[in-house]
């Protein structure tokens, strides 16, 4: 008996010995400081908070004895910041054209919802006509989503062929848009490989459910398949999203130079000859628009292209301009001069009220008109690069000056830009004066020796600086600081503005002879 109570005992000892251990352990959890790591890891607090609109209380005194409540990662917002990157952002002419597209889609999801929930069934007591304009905004909400997958897919294919390609220029260009800072990540191809699929798979749910909304009435229309093709459509971008901000892609790199293989960093190191090449070249501060709005006369060959072959004219200028892929930019200004015509017809076609049908069909041809505007969106980018002059006709807003341009004369717009591009060098993002070494190195005949061709010179000569309108040329010093060389042409030394040495000279001979008959 003694025993089995001591046992006993000490069974009741260890079960209470555990409850106050435990019951320490929830005090001391309770006693704990909140972390901040959890913030930190997201991105939150600190100086590479994406918020940079927000800022940290200050301490606060203590009123009548009493002291305030601080809590770390409470933050009050700067309201001045906010407003100021709210209007920066909505100068943009592509943000203008999202909020409006937001703006329809919010509307039709809104009134879906309120006859879903029945709260229009007072306003429109009829079932049949509830269902028809159910109908009807479901038609219109499917047309805007299908527009904007069609807009947004030739990019996605051209990142796809990007990726199958890898090559170092494409790995450039790819870590641009996917990648945080452009930096080089490990197995990004993997990581860029699905966020491109996971975009792609948005585009074909949201072509399936176009099809199946064409395609069926309201009435023999599936169910499962809307589901499947609604759900992917949501999900899909979400997820691809949350991938690039808070996976590998969206991770600071420590340290880039131990990630980029060394085939890269020679392949993306220049050349020294082209780096020679590229500092004699006279780089052009104040450009000018070779010629105005109207005068196509100056280049018939270019006018006419303009006009008969916009689209092929418009993607080789800006791919030569350095504004991205030719096939990219054509396929995407013929979608947005032919996709809402198709897209708005057909739903129009599927729509029961006369009223509603006119306008889907009306509202399709004024969205088609507008894509012109996509070629006044790349002028302006062209105008600011490249530090061209701003037309400030409209209202005194350059940006709208181009708009407009664009939207009524665009063939004359088009035509301004290849001449202008002609008239220059691109390299980078500057122009450049026309012509390099080999042109450099001709002399043109003075008027005294009328008959003969461009002579050539061993050494290099000083570049001219030539304006589009006056036609004035002025002598430009090399860019390596050296002396201007001149040529010989039995003329004085001294005409060169130097000193003869003749010490240390070796005689040279003449370097254009001229023959008499």
């Amino acid at each position: 008996m003694t025993t089995k109570l001591s046992c006993f005992i000490r069974r009741k000892e260890e079960q209470f010995l555990d409850q106050t251990r435990h019951a320490r352990r929830f005090l001391d959890f309770l006693k704990a400081q909140p972390s901040k790591d959890w913030l930190l890891r997201f991105g939150f607090v600190g100086r590479s908070s994406p918020f940079t609109f927000v800022k940290r209380t200050g301490n606060c005194a203590p009123v009548h004895g009493c002291r305030p409540l601080r809590v770390p990662f409470v933050r009050r917002i700067n309201w001045e910041g906010l407003i100021m990157y709210c209007k920066n952002w909505v100068k943009h002419p592509m943000n203008i054209a999202l909020l409006v597209w937001l703006f329809f889609v919010a509307v039709g999801l809104l009134v879906l919802f309120l006859f879903m929930t029945g709260l229009l069934d007072h306003t429109i007591p009829k079932s049949s006509q509830r269902k028809r304009w159910t109908e009807i905004t479901n038609q219109i909400v499917n047309a805007l989503f299908t527009i904007m997958c069609i807009y947004q897919h030739p990019k996605l294919f051209h990142h796809l062929v990007l990726l199958c390609r890898w090559r170092s220029t494409d790995v450039a260009e790819l870590r641009k848009v996917y990648s945080k800072n452009g930096a080089p990540r490990p197995n990004e191809w993997a990581h860029m490989m699905l966020v491109v699929l996971l975009l792609h798979t948005t585009c074909f749910s949201q072509y399936g459910l176009c099809g199946i909304y064409w395609g069926y009435s309201s009435e023999s229309r599936p169910t499962w398949p809307q589901i499947l093709f609604i759900v992917l459509g949501i999900a899909a971008p979400i997820a691809a999203g949350i991938y690039v901000v808070y996976g590998p892609l969206g991770k600071k790199q420590e340290s880039e130079t131990d990630v980029e293989s060394p085939q890269m960093a020679a392949a993306a190191a220049p050349d020294t000859d082209q780096l020679k090449t590229r500092n004699k070249r006279v780089v052009i501060t104040k450009p000018e628009w070779v010629g105005g709005l109207f005068d196509c006369w100056d280049d018939l060959t270019v006018a006419s292209l303009s006009v008969f072959c916009t689209l092929c004219v418009f993607g080789w200028n800006m791919e030569r301009l350095g504004f991205g892929n030719m096939y990219v930019h054509i396929v995407t200004f013929l979608l947005l001069c032919v996709a809402p015509l198709l897209v708005f017809s057909v739903a129009a076609i599927n729509i029961d009220d006369d009223i509603a049908r006119y306008t889907t069909g009306v509202t399709g041809i004024l969205l088609c008109f507008c894509g012109l505007l996509y070629g006044g969106f790349w002028r302006i980018q062209m105008r600011k690069r490249f530090k061209l002059p701003a037309n400030p006709f409209c209202c005194g807003y350059p940006a709208m000056t181009d708009f407009m341009q664009w939207l009524f004369c665009w063939s004359c717009s088009l035509a301004q830009e290849v001449r202008t591009g002609n008239f220059y060098d691109i390299e980078e993002d500057s122009f450049h004066q026309k012509g390099g070494e080999d042109e450099s190195s001709k002399l043109h005949p003075l008027p005294r020796e009328g008959g003969m061709g461009p002579l050539t010179e061993s050494s290099s000569l000083s570049h001219s600086y030539s304006n589009p309108h006056t036609g004035n040329s002025n002598s430009k010093p090399h860019s390596n600081g050296t002396a201007t060389n001149c040529v010989r042409i039995n003329i004085d030394e001294a005409a060169c503005g130097g000193e003869k040495d003749d010490s240390m000279t070796p005689p040279l001979q003449p370097l254009v002879q001229l023959r008499t008959p």
